[in-house]
């Protein structure tokens, strides 16, 4: 019986690597400056994917993480960092983060083991941090080692609720802000010294993004939540807070039904920029929300509108996600500064985030 499940697996792994649906491709990114997307792919499903976009010669590469290392990407992919020539890609439902190197596509390693990772954040040369949906703790690692070397609790027990679940971090001096977005109201605080909760800022329901500007004052973009939600449904808000005093200084509402998402800034922090069907933008100093859209999408009927945005950190260029009906594969859009349109691809199935590499 032993003697026939060992050829059984053998005749299992050859035919695995016969049948091998992509074959290696060696890329080399090193001399380009271009940009990453990350496509969420469909929920159990196991097809996200990655692209990397040249934006010099306007070409895309897709399924780079399969072609260039043999492998499925996994099941959801939630984000992408880069930290010197380390790419941190976080699958979400597969409780993952593949570092690639970022010049080739080519896998140098992983975190496993956790529940639920949704972004990353590098405290440090020896210091990053996860944040986490589900798991109501961020977990700390050492990005050269990748390692997990500890974590810190963000739990709330007074709540009926899956509190506090933990998504993008910005920081300022040793101050981690980091949003709770699902059925949540909170800002928390890190001090990264520590590694410990320190404070925490209360304000509208579902904060779902957040950035931070030249005055050191912290944006918060809200959904509102969704009409029948258990935890409330109201409208969504654009919160400016001091990071220095954690004070709120101005707060802006949206019309009910408005759903904004995936507030940027551009690279001299000084204007905002946010989804809510089309792309908006505003200034720092304004007292009031744009009145017309900055770029209109023209599916906002059939499709609901754009899904991703990101702005370039280097010319102020504008990629907008496009993920259609999230089953076909998607569209990013590159407009210039101005909102004029260079260039649009295809990509993979629902494109949510973007990576720019620098160098």
């Amino acid at each position: 019986m032993k003697i026939f499940l060992s050829i059984l697996v053998g005749l299992l792994i050859l035919y695995s690597c016969k049948e091998s649906p992509v074959d290696t491709v060696f890329f080399d990114f090193s001399s380009d400056r271009g940009v990453y997307i990350v496509n969420e792919g469909n929920f159990m499903y196991g097809n996200s994917s990655l692209s990397f976009y040249d934006p010099k010669a306007k070409r895309v590469y897709n399924q780079v993480f399969q072609a260039r290392n043999g492998a499925p990407l996994g099941d959801v992919a939630q984000s992408m960092s880069i930290w010197g020539n380390l790419g941190f890609i976080v699958v979400n439902n597969s409780g993952k983060i593949y570092i690639i190197d970022s010049r080739t596509g080519e896998y140098r390693g992983n975190i496993s083991g956790l529940s639920s990772p949704r972004y990353v954040h590098f405290v440090n040369e020896k210091k990053a941090y996860i944040t986490d949906l589900y798991a109501k703790k961020i977990s700390i690692f050492n990005p050269i080692t990748f390692q997990i070397t500890g974590t810190i609790s963000v739990r709330n027990s007074n709540s009926e609720f899956n509190q506090h679940s933990t998504e993008q971090m910005i920081q300022y001096k040793n101050k981690v802000f980091t949003n709770c977005w699902s059925y949540d109201n909170k800002i928390l605080v890190i001090n990264s010294d520590t590694d410990e909760l320190s404070d925490s800022i209360e304000v509208f329901k579902q904060p779902n993004s957040l950035v931070i500007d030249k005055n050191n004052k912290v944006w918060v973009l809200t959904d509102g939540g969704f009409e029948g939600s258990p935890y409330g449904y109201e409208q969504a808000g654009l919160v400016k807070i001091d990071a220095e005093t954690l004070e709120i200084e101005r707060i802006f509402r949206f019309a009910k039904g408005d759903h904004p998402l995936n507030l940027c800034i551009n690279p001299t922090s000084d204007t905002l920029y946010f989804l809510n069907r089309h792309v908006w933008k505003m200034a720092v100093s304004e007292k009031r929300l744009p009145e017309q859209p900055f770029i209109a999408s023209k599916y906002t009927n059939l499709y609901g509108g754009f899904f991703s945005l990101a702005i370039d950190p280097l010319n102020k260029e504008i990629y907008v996600g496009d993920a259609i009906d999230h089953r076909q594969n998607g569209l990013v859009y590159r407009y210039t500064a101005s909102g004029k349109l260079i260039d649009e691809f295809k990509v993979g199935i629902s494109p949510g985030d973007f990576a720019f590499k620098t160098n």
